[in-house]
């Protein structure tokens, strides 16, 4: 089993996974591997980290300032792979992925990118412009490395898609919560529920569902319904309101509260 097996296996029928996202070099390259460490101190379950890239079209203008941060800082894909080697020296048991755009993974090599993703001990990928029918290369190359391939659901997707993605994905299914960027602030629980019931007739992977939790009482009601709750912009907003190690304070206090909210799985 993979380390994203392992996680979701140990928490279902117990509770909700909590994932959370930060970009990779922000709020500085150096504090990046502190600051995931600090994460799953407070309780996250799986660490989301993003590759910096210059047209993040689908994330909001928090996440989007996050990428621009990294991006002046000098920070590149080798970079996060670093990153996460380096988290590995201390914790073999989170999970990490890795999530991004085509065009910095399209350059680097399909097949280079898998294998330094095993090497670096990344367990999935979630490549956000690529669709599952022209995914062929990576997903071959990802089996291969035996990465996990993470792809995202909206709400508008019908059900054959739905069938596709969740026969195309491993690990587990990234269901985006609302239409919109990453950081909406519209999120509707009793439409997500209704939703992931339609979701989870067709697809048998753990779902997470992410772009619109913001606090502790967003966390709670969607952790009544996903397999995981996944936090971005809110935690990325508070980093940037802080500096040094307050940021990393800062991080850990909004986590915990978070981790404290998901509620027991009757």
């Amino acid at each position: 089993m993979s380390r994203l097996q392992d996680v979701f296996a140990e928490l279902k029928g117990k509770r909700a996974a909590l994932v959370t996202f930060v970009t990779g070099g922000d709020p500085a390259l150096e504090t990046t591997v502190p600051l995931l460490h600090a994460l799953v101190e407070a309780g996250a379950d799986v660490l989301e980290v993003g590759i910096p890239f210059s047209d993040p079209m689908a994330d909001g203008p928090v996440i989007q300032m996050s990428h621009q941060r990294a991006l002046a800082h000098g920070t590149t894909i080798t970079d996060v792979l670093a990153m996460v080697a380096t988290f590995r020296e201390r914790n073999t048991r989170t999970p990490v992925v890795l999530m991004g755009y085509v065009n910095p993974v399209e350059a680097m090599g399909y097949g280079v990118f898998a294998q330094a993703c095993a090497r670096a001990g990344v367990d999935g990928v979630i490549l956000v412009d690529l669709p599952p029918e022209e995914a062929g290369e990576w997903l071959a190359a990802a089996r291969q490395a035996a990465v996990d391939r993470v792809f995202l659901l909206a709400p508008t997707s019908p059900p054959e898609r739905m069938r596709l993605i969740g026969e195309a994905s491993s690990g587990f299914v990234y269901y985006v919560a609302l239409k919109g960027v990453t950081g909406a602030a519209h999120l509707d629980i009793g439409t997500v529920g209704k939703q992931l019931g339609a979701v989870r007739a067709l697809v048998d992977l753990p779902i997470g569902v992410g772009f619109g939790v913001q606090d502790a009482q967003s966390a709670r009601a969607l952790g009544e319904v996903a397999d995981a709750v996944i936090v971005g912009s809110a935690l990325i907003r508070r980093l940037a309101a802080a500096e040094g190690a307050e940021s990393i304070a800062q991080a850990r206090a909004f986590v915990a509260g978070l981790r404290a909210a998901l509620p027991p799985r009757q």
